[in-house]
């Protein structure tokens, strides 16, 4: 039995192991043979796992994670040790892991939000950056989730159902999302991080399962003004891609998609991911649904020469 076999029985027994570390999203995202993981075994249990995507870039071996994939990084079984275990427990792990990795050139992966540990990491050579996500937690009280909205979200919200007579498509296709996802990247003038075969595999395996769901923004006219796509697992639903038509950016159609989407995530989760960013516009958008700002690491290595000389090239190039 392989360590991806393994790996799969123990994501179909166990409900603790998120919705991108899954071995069914890694397949999807991967391809069945382009991802491994890395096991930590005590009395033949799995208690340790870092699943990543094996890929070449240049010519070399690149660690790192799928497209519309927030996290990777480490899986550690929980425990009720005290402290002092269970942290040397962790690094033990860790150092575990870390040992089973193939030789790469480069290691880029951001970790789950609960992986604050990365200590291991630290000692082993690894670089270490905090980003952050938005998060709204307790999903389950609408009316305080809508009271912690910024006045302009709120008021976007109405505006586009009152002004502009925008509701909710009754069957959105996966076609008409990716339209106006489409629309968003070609407004910012950069190029869509993925296809849609991409996107309509992971879409086919998500549907499956029961866990996502598209939103799509619509006037009287059926022209979409913006879309949403979330998936999730029971503990999160995330805000996994979207979009708005440039042409139709002030009907607040994008903030109604949103909230119309959270108030579905309450349904089915208990978390609402807004999968963060570093940009300060999107940052700005997102902060005034009221949500918590949340780090988590993103974390590197580069053993190979020519990445460093490349990375160091390219750094020189925004001076």
């Amino acid at each position: 039995m392989t360590t991806r076999d393994r790996y799969r029985e123990l994501c179909a027994d166990r409900l603790d192991v998120p919705l991108f570390q899954q071995a069914w999203w890694l397949d999807a995202t991967c391809g069945v043979e382009g991802w491994n993981v890395a096991l930590s075994l005590r009395d033949g249990r799995i208690v340790g796992a870092l699943p990543f995507a094996d890929t070449r870039r240049f010519g070399l071996r690149v660690l790192t994670q799928p497209a519309l994939t927030q996290f990777l990084g480490p899986w550690i079984a929980p425990t009720t040790a005290k402290t002092a275990e269970r942290l040397g427990r962790e690094k033990d792990i860790l150092e575990e892991l870390i040992a089973q990795l193939p030789p790469y050139a480069h290691y880029s992966q951001a970790w789950n939000t609960s992986m604050t540990n990365w200590l291991a990491f630290h000692w082993a050579g690894f670089n270490q950056t905090t980003r952050y996500t938005y998060v709204i937690d307790n999903l389950c009280d609408e009316a305080t989730v809508w009271s912690r909205f910024q006045s302009k979200v709120r008021g976007d919200v109405r505006k586009a159902g009152l002004r502009f007579s925008v509701r909710l498509r009754a069957e959105p296709t996966l076609d008409a999302f990716v339209a106006v996802n489409n629309k968003t990247f070609e407004r910012q003038g950069i190029c869509v991080p993925y296809s849609r075969g991409y996107l309509a595999r992971l879409d086919e395996v998500c549907a499956s399962r029961g866990q996502r769901k598209i939103f799509l923004a619509e006037d009287a006219d059926g022209r979409v003004h913006a879309g949403a796509y979330i998936v999730w697992d029971s503990d999160r639903a995330y805000y996994l891609a979207g979009g708005g038509d440039p042409d139709l950016r002030n009907s607040g159609a994008t903030s109604y998609c949103l909230w119309e989407a959270i108030r579905f995530a309450a349904t089915v989760s208990r978390t609402f991911d807004f999968e963060g960013s570093m940009m300060e516009p999107v940052e700005r958008f997102f902060r005034g649904f009221g949500a918590e700002q949340v780090p988590y690491f993103h974390l590197t290595r580069t053993p190979s020469p020519l990445l460093r000389v490349r990375a160091a090239l390219l750094s020189l190039r925004t001076l």
